[in-house]
């Protein structure tokens, strides 16, 4: 196996699956308060700041685990995607980096760089990660929430 391996940075979001999706946002605002990131016909997105929930109705329980997965935010993809080829972890023909583990969670991973997910300048020099940035477009919308780190 190649040395180079991505450092864990956190957690983007978590998607869950239901079998109404009204019902499940009805739920989630009676005990949580929130804002609505974006929504679909079939989907609910709960903004949590930089991080959020993905609900997703799906119709047949059976495909649930299909969608159903979380965001791992890395420093480094590329370097995931290599080590994942050296193992027996099922990579996803999907647009982004999606691999099921040898017991069959789903993973999504994500570049740090990319995502509205950010770490406290602090946390991050204490994780020896204070050399990640933010792409324009992520700082984009972080700004567009007032949270921009500029």
């Amino acid at each position: 196996m190649s040395d180079s391996k991505a450092r864990l940075v956190g957690i983007n979001h978590v998607a869950l699956t239901v079998d109404d999706r009204d019902d499940a946002l009805a739920f989630y605002e009676s005990v949580f308060e929130f804002e609505v990131r974006g929504e679909t016909e079939s989907s609910v997105f709960l903004d949590m700041g930089d991080q959020f929930i993905a609900i997703s109705e799906v119709d047949d329980p059976e495909t649930a685990d299909e969608q159903r997965h979380f965001g791992l935010v890395v420093d480094d993809a590329d370097a995931v995607e290599r080590r994942l080829a050296e193992t027996d972890a099922e990579v996803l023909d999907t647009p982004g980096l999606d691999f099921r583990d040898p017991w069959g969670n789903r993973v999504q991973v994500v570049a740090y760089e990319d995502v509205q997910f950010t770490k406290a300048d602090h946390v991050l020099a204490g994780m020896g990660l204070d050399d990640l940035e933010k792409t324009d477009d992520a700082i984009a919308e972080l700004a567009e929430k007032g949270m921009s780190p500029e």
